[in-house]
């Protein structure tokens, strides 16, 4: 029998009752990153962290855990698959759904801050990413 599949998420306050997992939201729905790698995740949330976002936490679930977590919650998910470098986007929302008085879902971690995608970059934007991405080499 194959052992379920493993993948690193972000949560906000592990193991806190205000515990809930990050995600993106572009448009109107909200995505939740799967990494394949633990190394990829931590990068991720170091990136999230230099943005002065809340630290998050790398979490190990079952796959399936994550996906099913998705279904129920109406969210969608992304794999972030070993090696591939994923840059968070540079706005996130003032409060997190639990701040707005949104109750979280039963039996379902708490919906964690928001992030807006917001398109292309300018040139100044993507330098200074890259001059930061380097400064972590």
């Amino acid at each position: 029998m194959l052992a379920p599949k493993r993948v690193f998420v972000l949560l906000i306050n592990a193991g806190s009752e205000n515990e809930g997992i990050h995600t993106i939201q572009m448009g109107g729905s909200n995505k939740i990153l799967m990494f394949e790698d633990q190394d990829d995740a931590t990068r991720y949330a170091l990136l999230l962290e230099a943005q002065d976002f809340p630290a998050p936490s790398v979490e190990e679930f079952p796959a399936d855990e994550i996906e099913e977590f998705c279904r129920e919650a109406g969210y969608e998910f992304e794999w972030v698959e070993s090696g591939r470098l994923e840059i968070p986007p540079e706005n996130n929302v003032d409060q997190t759904a639990l701040e707005q008085g949104v109750a979280p879902e039963p039996n379902a971690p708490a919906e964690m801050p928001e992030r807006e995608q917001t398109g292309e970059m300018s040139q100044e934007e993507l330098d200074a990413k890259r001059r930061f991405l380097e400064g972590l080499l």
